[in-house]
């Protein structure tokens, strides 16, 4: 399947970046990198839910089903993710 970044690996495992926090809101989260003092946007609660149990799963795959993304719209969140990846929101962590 391919993502916008060939950086991101969704067979790996991943987790939000520790310098990164994420602020709930009703249509997804703010996003605030500490290091950076970036802010962006989660757009959607699912992508939410996705981010913030990459940490619990073995991969980028078993986080998104996790999650409940339909199958028809997983290759869209896997290149949110790699766009996440990419900008240092996430990060490929040690197995």
């Amino acid at each position: 399947m391919s993502t916008a970044s060939p950086d991101f690996r969704p067979e790996r495992p991943h987790r939000c970046s520790p310098s990164v926090a994420l602020r709930p809101e009703p249509f997804g989260a703010l996003v605030y990198d500490f290091v950076t003092r970036k802010l962006s946007f989660l757009k959607t609660p699912e992508l939410v839910t996705v981010v913030s149990g990459l940490a619990d799963h073995p991969d980028v795959h078993s986080a998104v089903e996790a999650a409940g993304v339909p199958e028809e719209q997983r290759p869209a969140y896997l290149r949110a993710l790699a766009g996440l990846k990419a900008s240092g929101t996430i990060e490929e962590r040690p197995q």
